[in-house]
């Protein structure tokens, strides 16, 4: 008999990353079922991609922020779902839609469901702003006892859920990485030609939001420092700081070799032509983007933080470097561009060391959380 299964997440979670694991849980034993918050408009498409792979898909009306009065109502709407459902496991993710499916399961589990919390990222991590551990870290120890098992995606995190006491705490190496898609396709785009650029220019790039954690401002700060005119940064992304970082870049006279792209749907055809993958973000989970420019085959140059000190190694599969130390991420661009050899062997090095997080082995890995 096959055990019930309820996932729960935002909109955008299971897009981007869950689908997978709803479609081989439900190949390999599992009842599915999900519940959603529309935070993103993608319920239509989430509909369409699990159409006769889950037996019914629930909306609660709960929103990112923690302070908001609607969660109430989402609390109300996820306590209906899992007292009706007689679910065997839950597995939740994020923390308001964490706590709230936790608080909302805890009848169900006195009659036996077993609650699995997924935390993709804790707020509080080391160097958080001080309002972030006075807020989350006493919500998330607490709801930390209101579920069988936490499962971290990295070591900081698990260490502090260790240190939190909460009942059983477990690593995996994150919800993988979307391989699929990362193969190249027969007929590619060239960005060295639409950009107008040569084959011996040396392109470093960052894919991801234009945001103040994505910090693409150090990055940008390290092309002023960089007399090289053949080394070309190119941005992949949308986000609130991209008038900023434009600025920015005509500020310190490097708009020529700086390149903002926007959205793009080639980003694999532009991180197979690329030379070094840069991500000096603040905070991260599991650095998605870093694991799969690694895929690649790519050199990276990030910083020195929880998730990237994950899959990073110093000297190795590339450098670490102080998130806002722009002239430490200069001078390791410029090492790699004057390096070949070594580029190429960290290359090598990082297409074996990314297996473990691909999305076959995280398939394995979850469903062993939930067997």
């Amino acid at each position: 008999m096959s055990k019930r299964l309820l996932i729960t997440s935002t909109d955008l979670m299971m897009v981007q990353f869950l689908i997978p694991h709803v479609i081989y849980l439900s190949e390999n034993g599992f009842e599915v079922e999900i519940a959603c918050s529309d935070v993103g408009g993608r319920m239509d498409e989430i509909r369409e991609k699990l159409k006769g792979v889950v037996k019914d898909i629930h909306i609660v009306r709960l929103v990112r922020s923690p302070a908001s009065p609607t969660n109430f109502k989402g609390y109300g709407d996820m306590k209906k779902v899992i007292n009706r459902g007689n679910y065997d496991v839950i597995w939740t993710n994020e923390p308001v839609m964490g706590v709230v499916t936790r608080l909302a399961a805890r009848k169900a589990r006195k009659n036996g469901t077993k609650v699995i919390y997924m935390v993709h990222g804790f707020h509080f991590y080391e160097g958080a702003p001080k309002v972030n551990w006075m807020m989350f870290y006493p919500i998330e120890k607490f709801a930390g006892h209101f579920c069988e098992r936490v499962v971290t995606v990295n070591r900081e995190d698990f260490a502090r859920a260790k240190k939190m006491g909460l009942p059983d705490v477990k690593y995996i190496h994150g919800i993988g990485i979307n391989t699929e898609r990362l193969t190249p396709q027969e007929h590619q785009s060239s960005i060295r030609k639409e950009l107008g650029l040569s084959k011996d220019t040396f392109l470093i790039l960052s894919v991801g939001e234009l945001n103040e954690n994505k910090n693409q401002k150090t990055i940008l700060k390290a092309m002023g420092e960089i007399e090289d005119k053949e080394i070309h940064y190119i941005l992949c992304g949308k986000g609130d700081k991209l008038d900023d970082l434009k600025g920015l870049s005509e500020a310190l006279d490097i708009s020529d070799r700086v390149h903002f792209l926007g959205y793009r749907t080639d980003v694999v055809d532009i991180c197979n032509q690329s030379n070094v993958y840069v991500m000096p973000s603040k905070r991260e989970g599991l650095p998605v983007a870093s694991l799969e420019a690694m895929y690649c085959g790519l050199p990276l140059i990030t910083s020195n933080i929880r998730g990237l000190v994950d899959v990073m190694e110093d000297g190795v599969s590339g450098y670490l470097c102080n998130p806002d130390d722009w002239k430490q991420f200069a001078e390791r661009i410029v090492e790699l561009k004057s390096q070949p050899e070594l580029c190429e062997k960290m290359a090598k090095r990082n297409k074996e060391a990314v297996i473990p997080f691909c999305i076959e082995n995280a398939k394995e890995e979850v469903f062993g959380l939930l067997k």
